[in-house]
């Protein structure tokens, strides 16, 4: 492969498909908003994710929210090996 050439892995997905994240409600102490995120993160690529939280801030949902711990998403991810991207583009998200 080319090296301006970037690898795509799977099939695009359409906003309805990134929608569908929103609404996974939790079944134990945790903030839906960060339940919300941490199904978006397992289960959609860096740029998807990136359009996931414009959605997920226009549906009013809390970039800080906490499981039963008190830990926040940025908390809990963090030392897992491919989190540093999600974690920048919850920060951008912030403003």
């Amino acid at each position: 492969m080319r090296k301006d050439k970037k690898q795509v892995i799977g099939d695009e997905i359409g906003d309805a498909q990134i929608k569908l994240f929103l609404d996974f409600e939790p079944v134990d102490a945790t903030s839906p908003s960060l339940h919300k995120l941490i199904k978006a993160y397992r289960g959609l690529r860096v740029d998807d994710f990136e359009r996931f939280l414009g959605f997920f801030k226009q549906a009013g949902y809390d970039l800080d929210g906490k499981d039963e711990h008190g830990n926040s998403f940025v908390e809990l991810i963090k030392d897992q090996r491919n989190s540093q991207e999600y974690i920048e583009l919850v920060n951008k998200s912030r403003g």
